[in-house]
């Protein structure tokens, strides 16, 4: 098989890994489970990039009697995209937009195309292709054919399955074809065997009766249980007056288990009307908020959702969803959300009050917030990120994907779930409820411990026992998340033996090789096997640096993935989360890969030294520790924190490498060199001698190093005149960066403050540890935190805190200090916490209280750019630099839709993350900067963040306290 896998490989214009080193084997782990609760290791991952290689795998795949395991966005709740064969990864190569047909209303996508991407291509000719689910900035077309995928909006925009016109694919004997509803043929010999046996099988008229008696009743809109052979029999020939015979009826919500999809050619929608009004309906149950669900129904919104207390909860102090709650009111069991559209807003807020009205009469609901427009934006987060947010829940008994993709007729629904809590409190289990109301399908997440045998048990039982009661309602197991691995075992149950029958004559026509996902739909295995979870596991013994009982250890920080990908964005949809993934597409680059790979490993209790493995070090290299993950992941899975503490581990059992010790001792380095800046300065500006330094650092010669400034910040402060007293005062952060390099920022950044009234000390301090936290020294970084709190925590307050100038140096007193504090100093680490500031924040506090005005500053007119330092988009807000730099009356700002710059401390610098540093770099920053003109002030307030953009662009960046510097109106 080896020589085989040589050969394939050698084949294939795209890429091929299987398990034949360090490399392959974390790209082959980074594959191992997707979504759900599943994990099996790929035989190989495939990244094809064209038509041809697919069919390729598909020949090889067929004489071997191996599956191919089609793959996007790796977002499926029920195990679709797990399995011992060979993930077909379609999302980095397979994305292209390849023709729009404004007139006629489609559009013809790979099926790596994101759906969000897609939508913002189409913005501008005024369509929008209409499933919507929660993950569509990451989603892929083709992922959503698999799973017939319908979203937030489905009342309205339907499932994929009503706007797929047709699909080109590898069949199972390797070759091409399309399928749609046009009668011509193209000559296709297995095409034409597929069409004529699926007729004569659905032409049967037992068949007919047999399909009709046991799919869903007609108003369970969400059924995607199985093979839709009950919507080829509404086409005809069936059906005389049906719409005409197109077997993408059954592509759609097949799980990539009956063709190859290469091309898909797909219906488009108008944009909808432009105002929103959001009628958030705050209930003290459940049950009332279904209830409230079907009077909402009657008024015809766009959509319908829950939200339960649970969900609601989690919004509590998170770093990123807590400035969400706004509207939220009081101590809800339940929110039901209901969106009106109209194309004026009095129209859409008069629908909401008619049904406010109602509500009122029937007497649900105690409280209406009324969201608008851009308002709607938070509520719709909350509601978007629900499994993401469920997983900080503490503890082993986490909430499962299981039963939670039933659905029932909307009018059924609070009897179904009245019942359904009633099976649940018998197996003494809690649940999360939440989603599609007003599609009778609520996620509901049941609380279980797999780790233990009872917990093994109960997920079984739950799931036998919930096909008994949507039988009951004549509802479907699955509607919109496929069956997968995870109800496959259950189909013959809920659709009888003889629907079962015909479900596996579908996939013997298409496929009889099993060379698409085999195992899936038919043929599942038990659904209580091959989990991510051993039964009595116990998590190997590791004394960490980092305090992590927050998230519960190192292995629950890992293990609070939930495999939802909110780390597969592209740079199209915005936000810092992935940086590397954005540059490079590859699935062992993202979040979920890196917390895959520590899971499997920190798993292992027999295991003396579980980060000790190569694989780690690899999956967690291109981290560049952005800290996007502890926010913009709803689960939090902080994976800056834990490479730095891998990183140490490392460093405990295999030496340091002398470049990571040089670059942690930076503050050390610096001192030395500021003996003599001239002569370091003279180093680092001639060329020759600065890319032979940098080659033997083991930095890309092409950078530039930073120079040193004539004299420190804490000298110049030292010998100044001393100021005359302020009324008011504050602490300020001297930095090893704005120490040595940037100490004419630091000297503008103290004159500032004082011109604006405030006396400005310089406390006793070390520097901030902030890189020896980036190469992963957490026991010097924890002695240097622990001795700047107990040096700070006592200085500051409310009425004087501490600020800093470089958001990396500052915001680790803030973020990384309280989880290395001692227990008997975690009270002053909190404390200190709380009481520091970036300068933007400062300034912008101190402007909205009044006591800085814009009178103070020029009447010039001004436009100024700004890229914000990851960061302060993870733990801070851009809305802070947006603030202090339109103080000045005419100083018009705009914020770059960037992510990371891409340098990150010296990521950057280092030769072999170079590439991907400019990747980065030119995901958005860098061609938005280029085409900014002359006259336009590019502002930024990280330091690495400047050097990037002066090395990749040419252009110097300001920090924002330069600007205002110059802007201030000098008396």
């Amino acid at each position: 098989m080896l020589n085989d896998l040589n050969s394939l490989k050698n084949s294939l214009e795209g890429e091929f890994f299987y398990d034949d080193s360090i490399l392959h084997q974390t790209q082959i782990r980074a594959y191992a489970t997707d979504a759900s609760v599943y994990q099996e290791m790929p035989l190989a991952v495939a990244l094809p990039k064209h038509n041809e290689d697919i069919k390729i795998l598909v020949n090889f795949a067929k004489k071997h009697q191996l599956t191919l395991i089609p793959r996007a966005a790796g977002t499926s709740l029920a195990g679709q995209v797990v399995g011992n064969g060979i993930v077909v990864d379609i999302s980095k190569y397979l994305n292209q937009i390849l023709e729009v047909n404004v007139v006629e209303k489609w559009v013809r996508v790979q099926p790596g195309v994101i759906r969000d991407d897609l939508n913002k291509h189409l913005l501008p000719h005024g369509l929008m292709f209409g499933p919507e689910t929660s993950t569509a900035n990451r989603a892929m077309i083709g992922g959503m054919i698999g799973n017939n995928s319908c979203g937030l909006h489905s009342m309205v925009w339907g499932a994929v399955r009503d706007h797929l016109l047709a699909v080109k694919v590898v069949l199972s004997d390797g070759s091409e074809t399309e399928f749609s509803s046009k009668t011509e043929t193209d000559n296709n010999p297995l095409k034409s065997q597929i069409e004529h046996q699926i007729i004569e099988l659905l032409s049967n008229e037992n068949h007919q009766e047999t399909i009709n008696k046991s799919f869903p009743k007609a108003t369970v809109k969400r059924r995607n249980t199985g093979y839709a052979i009950d919507a080829v029999i509404e086409t005809q020939p069936f059906n005389p007056q049906g719409k005409a015979f197109n077997l993408c009826n059954i592509i759609a919500g097949s799980e990539g288990t009956l063709a190859f999809i290469t091309e898909a050619k797909i219906n488009l929608l108008d944009l909808p009307p432009s105002q929103i009004a959001l009628l958030c309906i705050h209930t003290n149950s459940i049950d009332e908020a279904l209830r409230a669900n079907i009077v909402a129904l009657k008024h015809h919104p766009l959509a319908s959702e829950l939200v339960d207390k649970y969900i609601c909860d989690f919004t509590i102090n998170h770093p990123e969803y807590h400035k969400n709650r706004y509207f939220i009111v009081d101590d809800p069991a339940a929110i039901l959300m209901v969106e009106f559209r109209a194309h004026d807003l009095e129209t859409a807020i008069a629908q909401a009050n008619l049904l406010v009205k109602d509500l009122k009469v029937a007497n649900y609901g105690y409280a209406f917030p009324l969201l608008t427009n851009s308002e709607t934006n938070a509520a719709w987060d909350i509601r978007k990120a629900g499994l993401g947010l469920l997983r900080n829940l503490k503890g082993d008994a986490q909430p499962v994907n299981l039963i939670e993709d039933c659905a029932v007729a909307p009018e059924d629904l609070p009897n179904y779930i009245a019942d359904l809590e009633i099976l649940l409190a018998k197996h003494q289990v809690k649940a999360s409820y939440y989603a599609h109301a007003g599609a009778g399908e609520l996620h509901v997440e049941p609380l279980i411990n797999l780790k233990s045998a009872d917990g093994l048990k109960t997920f079984r039982n739950i799931l036998a026992d919930t096909v008994e009661l949507l039988k009951k309602y004549n509802g479907s197991l699955s509607g919109e998340h496929g069956d997968g691995r995870l109800r496959g075992e259950f189909i013959p149950t809920m659709m009888g033996e003889q629907t079962y029958q015909l479900f596996k004559r579908v996939k013997h026509i298409f496929d009889p090789n099993g060379v698409f996902n085999k195992g899936k739909i038919t043929d599942t295995p038990k659904m209580d096997v091959h989990l991510r979870v051993s039964i009595n596991q116990q998590e190997p013994k590791l004394k960490t640096i980092f305090n992590f009982a927050e998230a519960g250890s190192f292995l629950t920080m890992a293990e609070k993935c939930s495999g939802s990908g909110d780390c597969r964005k592209s740079a199209i949809s915005g936000g810092v989360m992935c940086p590397s993934y954005m540059a490079t597409r590859e699935e062992k680059d993202t979040t979920r890969a890196r917390a895959n790979v520590l899971r499997q490993f920190l798993s292992n209790q027999h295991d003396e030294h579980p980060l000790n493995h190569k694989e780690i070090k690899e999956v967690l290299d291109l981290c560049i520790s952005c800290k996007g993950c502890k926010t913009e992941c709803p689960s939090g899975v902080d994976v800056t924190k834990m490479k730095a503490e891998y990183l140490q581990h490392d460093y405990d059992l295999n030496g340091i490498p002398f470049r990571a010790k040089l670059i942690a001792q930076f503050s050390g380095q610096m001192k030395l060199a500021a003996i003599w800046p001239s002569l370091y300065n003279f180093i680092f500006k001639t060329p020759l001698l600065s890319k032979n330094l940098n080659r033997a650092i083991g930095f890309h010669p092409q950078r530039s190093i930073p120079l040193l400034a004539d004299t420190t910040l804490l000298k110049w402060y030292k010998n100044r005149e001393i100021q005359p007293q302020k009324a008011k005062k504050v602490y300020f952060f001297c930095d090893e960066f704005t120490n040595y390099n940037d100490t004419e920022i630091g000297k503008k950044a103290i004159l500032l403050l004082e011109v604006l009234g405030y006396a400005v000390i310089i406390p006793k301090h070390l520097e901030s540890g902030r890189t020896y936290l980036s190469k992963g020294f957490l026991r010097k970084a924890k002695e240097i935190a622990n001795e700047n709190i107990l040096l700070l925590a006592n200085l500051v307050n409310n009425e004087t805190p501490i600020i800093g100038l470089e958001p990396s140096a500052i915001l680790t007193l803030r973020d990384e200090y309280k989880d290395l504090a001692t227990p008997e100093n975690t009270a002053n680490a909190l404390h200190l916490a709380k009481n520091t500031y970036t300068i933007e924040e400062f300034l912008a506090n101190e402007f909205k209280k009044g006591f800085i005005k814009t009178k103070q500053f020029t009447t010039d007119s001004k436009n100024i750019k700004i890229h914000g330092h990851c960061y302060q988009k993870s733990l801070s807000s851009q809305s802070y630099l947006q603030t202090v730099l339109g103080i000045p009356a005419n100083y018009q700002t705009e914020l770059i839709a960037s992510g990371c710059c891409g340098m990150a401390g010296s990521f950057g610098y280092e030769t072999e993350h170079f590439a991907v540093s400019q990747q980065i770099g030119e995901l958005v920053l860098f061609p938005e900067v280029r085409k900014a003109s002359e006259q336009t002030i590019i502002a930024a307030s990280g330091t690495s963040c400047r050097h990037q953009i002066k090395d990749g662009t040419g252009k110097l960046a300001l920090h924002p306290v330069e600007i205002l510097w110059e802007a201030l109106k000098k008396f």
